[in-house]
């Protein structure tokens, strides 16, 4: 899908004007840890950890002489909550997400972008991944903490679709915090009829981001997607013996929704 070929290529710019020396000091592939949210808070705000994603791109670089393929490995882990939506009663439409991408630093330099990126920059990044989210406008921002680390977290309002309806939302995002080995960056959103109560749980989920995702059905974070595209297959074949087709609508519903992650 068209929403997260941006996300995937984050941190691959500054990554692969360095790929000759990288790639001949064993450097040329590049894979961040899956983070999260404390379970406690997501108990206490009601949301759910639904899914963690490793979004992969590979570039080739031409070096003169040969040719030096780059690889990053970002991971998105994100959150739903259903909220009241009035007349399309209770849907699956606030969404929290936490995206990790790998540092890669050579003498003491930086070459991932999203360590110095500003929040504008990011929002702008974020929107252009999602077809129906449009017209952001900046609502203001404060500091708070994320993983022990004073960062900037800033507001905006948004246009979006979900449902086949027109639907404004709110749109929080963090500047960069980092890990020992990655970036992190996390965004909220949520309509904005449900401000009062979902602007804080978005500020506790912040407060609360852990450095590594929890297991999803007893796996390893690093690997959600591969062993989930086996399991489902099983999943499946099962279901097709007992004369049900759930796990195959399931994802379609994913596909197809306009709101991140719904």
């Amino acid at each position: 899908m068209h929403r997260r070929t941006l996300l995937g290529s984050v941190g691959l710019v500054g990554i692969a004007s360095l790929s000759g020396c990288l790639g001949l000091a064993g450097l040329d592939q590049h894979e961040s840890t899956p983070a999260g949210v404390d379970p406690a808070a997501l108990e206490e705000t009601g949301y759910e950890q639904t899914g963690v994603e490793a979004i992969g791109i590979d570039e080739d670089v031409d070096l003169m002489l040969y040719t030096e393929t780059v690889s990053v490995t970002n991971y998105l882990t994100e959150h739903e909550k259903a909220v009241d939506l009035g007349p399309l009663g209770e849907q699956r439409a606030a969404v929290f997400m936490v995206l990790t991408t790998p540092q890669v630093s050579v003498a003491g330099q930086e070459f991932n972008p999203v360590e110095d990126m500003s929040s504008d920059e990011l929002v702008e990044l974020v929107a252009d991944n999602y077809d129906d989210i449009s017209n952001l406008s900046h609502e203001g921002e404060g500091t708070l903490d994320v993983l022990e680390q004073a960062t900037t977290q800033a507001q905006y309002r948004a246009d979006a679709t979900f449902e086949g309806q027109d639907l404004e939302v709110y749109l929080h995002i963090t500047e960069a915090v980092q890990t020992d080995d990655d970036h992190l960056v996390a965004i909220g959103v949520y309509p904005v009829e449900t401000e009062i109560e979902e602007r804080e749980n978005v500020e506790q989920l912040f407060e609360h981001i852990i450095e590594e995702a929890a297991e999803e059905n007893g796996g390893s974070n690093g690997e959600a997607d591969d062993d989930g595209d086996d399991d489902g297959e099983g999943e499946d074949d099962e279901s097709d013996d007992n004369g049900g087709e759930d796990g195959d609508d399931s994802d379609d519903g994913d596909d197809d929704s306009a709101l991140p992650g719904l």
